[in-house]
C-alpha cells in the first residue's frame, strides 16, 4: 500500500514536471508572438522587411539563445509537427485569402492561375526530379530511391503561398497578387497531392498507365475539393438565412461561419481530398453568400476575426520555422561533412531558381497568346515579378520533408539528416534573402505601379468595355452600384460571343445567381435580423 502511494506520488511528480515545463514553453511562445507584432509594427514603413522575416529571425536568435543556454543539447521549445501545421496553422490561412480576395481579379484570370499553379507545378517538380537524381548520385550524401527524388522534386516545387501574402501588397499590385497567391494556393495543393501520390503509387514499374492514373486522380481530387468547400459554403449560408440565428445571438452565427469553415477543411482530409482547396473555395462561397446574411454587427466581427486568426497563424509559422531551424539533433549528422549539406543547399537553390523560370516565361507566353488586348498581356517586367516573388519556400516544403525523412520529427539517418537540413537552408535563404528583395524589386521594375490599363479588370477608365470589368462574383465588400446603371450589351453572334467571353459568363452567372440561389441561400440584398431591432419584431423581408 505505502509502496504505491509512493509510485503514485512520484508519478504526479514527473507530470507535474511535465505540465510545468509545458506552460513555460507556452508562454515563453506567447511573448515571442507578441514580440514579433511589436517589432513588425515598428518596422511597418520599412522598405526591406516584413512580419514574416521578423518572426524567422526572432527564431532563429531565440533558437540560438536557448541552445547556448541548454549547453548545445536544444534549441527549441516546441518540435516542428507536420500535423499542427496542417490542421491547426494552415486552415485559418488559407480561409482567409479566400474569403478576404478580389474575386475579381481571381476569377478574370483563373485560366493563368491554374497553368502557373497545376501545370507549372508538374513542370517544376520535374526539373528538379531530374537535376538531383544526376547530381545527387555523383555526391556523397547516401542512399536515395526514386521514390526520394520524386518526393524532394514535390517539396521543392511548394511555393509559399503564406509569404506571398506578406511581401506582395493586394491593393497596390492587385494583378500580381491575385496570380502569385493564386497560383501558391493551388500550387500547394498540387503539391500535396503530387506527394501523396508518389508515396501510395508503385514507383518501381512506371509505365503510361501510372502516369493516366495520376491526372486522373489530380482531376478527381481538384473537382472534388472544389466542390466539397462550395457545398460547405452554400449549406453554411443556407443554415444561417433559414433559422435567423442572429435574432437570438450574434456571437452563435459568428461561430457556426468560423466551425464550418473549418469543418469543410476536416471533412476533405477525412475523405483523402484537398483541405487547401476545399477551404479556400469555402471561403470564397461564404463571402459571397453567408456574409450577407449575418447582422451587421457578425459582418465587422467576422471579418476582423478571420483576419486576426490568419494573421497570428502566420506569424506563429515563422517563428516555429525560425526556432526548429537551430535543431542539434539535424545539424550534428552532417558536422562532419559540412560542405555536402552546403553544396545540397546551393544545387537545390539553383534547382528551385531554373524550376520556376522553366513555366513562368514559357506559360506566361502562352497565357499572352490569348489575349487580345495588350493591356491584358503580362509585360516581361511583371513576369519577372511573378517568377521572383514565387522562388520562396517555407512550412509546407518544410512540413512534406518531415513527413519523408524523419519519423515523428526524429531522424538517426545520416542522409535524411542531409535532407532535413538542406530543406532548412532553403527555407531560410529563399525567405529571407528573396522575400526582403520582393519590395525593392517591385519598386525598381512597377516605380510608379501598374501602368493604366495593366489589367482589365481594375480598370477604372469609362472607356473600358464592361465586359472586361465585370467579374463572375463580386468581392464581399462591393457594392452592385458599379453595374447596376449600365445597359449590358448581349453579343449577336458566335464571333461576338467569343470576343467577350468574360461579359457573357458573367450575364449568365449573374441571372442564374439572381433566379436561384439568392432566393435560396440569400447573399448581397438579404436582410438579416438585427436583434431588438424593428425587423424583428415587424417580421423578416427578402429584398
Amino acid at each position: 500500500m505505502a509502496f504505491g502511494l509512493i509510485s503514485a506520488v512520484s508519478k504526479l511528480q514527473m507530470v507535474s514536471t511535465s505540465d510545468h515545463a509545458s506552460v513555460v514553453s507556452m508562454n515563453l511562445f506567447v511573448a515571442l508572438l507578441c514580440a514579433c507584432i511589436v517589432i513588425g509594427h515598428l518596422l511597418e514603413e520599412n522598405r526591406w522587411m516584413n512580419e514574416s522575416i521578423t518572426a524567422l529571425l526572432i527564431g532563429l536568435c531565440t533558437g540560438v539563445v536557448i541552445l547556448l543556454l541548454s549547453g548545445g543539447t536544444s534549441s527549441h521549445v516546441l518540435v516542428f509537427s507536420e500535423d499542427l501545421f496542417f490542421i491547426y496553422l494552415l486552415p485559418p490561412i488559407i480561409f482567409n485569402a479566400g474569403f478576404q480576395v478580389k474575386k475579381k481579379q481571381f476569377f478574370v484570370n483563373f485560366m493563368t492561375i491554374m497553368l502557373f499553379g497545376a501545370i507549372g507545378t508538374l513542370i517544376s517538380c520535374t526539373i528538379i526530379t531530374l537535376g538531383v537524381s544526376q547530381i545527387f548520385k555523383r555526391m556523397n550524401i547516401g542512399p536515395l530511391e526514386i521514390g526520394d527524388y520524386l518526393a524532394i522534386g514535390a517539396i521543392f516545387a511548394a511555393t509559399d503561398s503564406v509569404c506571398t501574402l506578406q511581401v506582395l501588397n493586394q491593393d497596390e499590385t492587385p494583378l500580381l497578387y491575385s496570380l502569385v497567391f493564386g497560383e501558391g494556393v493551388v500550387n500547394d495543393a498540387t503539391s500535396v497531392v503530387l506527394f501523396n501520390a508518389i508515396q501510395s503509387f508503385d514507383l518501381e514499374q512506371i509505365d503510361t498507365s501510372i502516369a493516366s492514373q495520376f491526372i486522373t486522380n489530380f482531376l478527381y481530387l481538384f473537382v472534388t475539393s472544389t466542390l466539397l468547400g462550395v457545398l460547405s459554403g452554400l449549406l453554411s449560408a443556407y443554415i444561417i438565412k433559414k433559422l435567423y440565428i442572429g435574432r437570438h445571438s450574434t456571437d452563435r452565427e459568428v461561430a457556426l461561419m468560423m466551425l464550418m469553415a473549418y469543418l469543410s477543411y476536416m471533412l476533405a482530409e477525412l475523405c483523402y481530398l484537398s483541405g487547401i482547396l476545399t477551404v479556400f473555395f469555402c471561403g470564397i462561397v461564404m463571402s459571397h453568400y453567408t456574409w450577407h446574411n449575418v447582422t451587421e454587427s457578425s459582418r465587422v466581427t467576422t471579418k476582423h476575426a478571420f483576419a486576426t486568426l490568419s494573421f497570428v497563424a502566420e506569424i506563429f509559422i515563422f517563428l516555429y520555422v525560425g526556432m526548429d531551424a537551430m535543431d542539434i539533433e539535424k545539424w550534428r549528422f552532417v558536422s562532419d561533412s559540412p560542405g555536402t549539406s552546403v553544396a545540397a543547399s546551393s544545387i537545390l537553390l539553383g534547382l528551385v531558381l531554373v524550376g520556376r523560370a522553366a513555366f513562368v516565361f514559357p506559360l506566361s507566353f502562352l497565357s499572352n497568346l490569348f489575349k487580345k488586348s495588350q493591356s491584358e498581356k503580362l509585360s516581361f517586367r511583371q513576369q519577372i515579378i511573378i517568377w521572383w516573388a514565387g522562388l520562396m519556400r517555407g512550412a509546407v516544403s518544410m512540413a512534406l520533408a518531415y513527413n519523408q525523412f524523419t519519423m515523428l520529427g526524429h531522424t538517426q539517418l545520416r542522409t535524411n539528416a542531409i535532407m532535413i537540413t538542406s530543406t532548412i537552408t532553403v527555407v531560410l535563404v529563399s525567405t529571407v534573402v528573396f522575400g526582403l528583395m520582393t519590395k525593392p524589386l517591385i519598386r525598381l521594375l512597377l516605380p510608379h505601379g501598374p501602368p493604366k490599363g495593366t489589367s482589365s479588370m481594375i480598370s477604372t477608365d469609362p472607356s473600358t468595355p464592361k465586359s472586361f470589368t465585370i467579374p463572375l462574383l463580386g468581392s464581399a465588400q462591393e457594392s452592385e452600384a458599379d453595374i447596376g446603371g449600365h445597359e449590358i450589351h448581349r453579343p449577336s453572334s458566335i464571333r461576338a460571343l467569343l470576343a467577350t467571353p468574360t461579359h457573357t459568363v458573367h450575364r449568365l452567372w449573374r441571372k442564374f445567381d439572381n433566379a436561384f440561389m439568392r432566393p435560396v441561400f440569400g447573399g448581397r440584398g438579404f436582410v438579416p435580423v438585427e436583434p431588438g431591432s424593428p425587423s424583428e419584431r415587424n417580421g423578416h423581408q427578402w429584398r
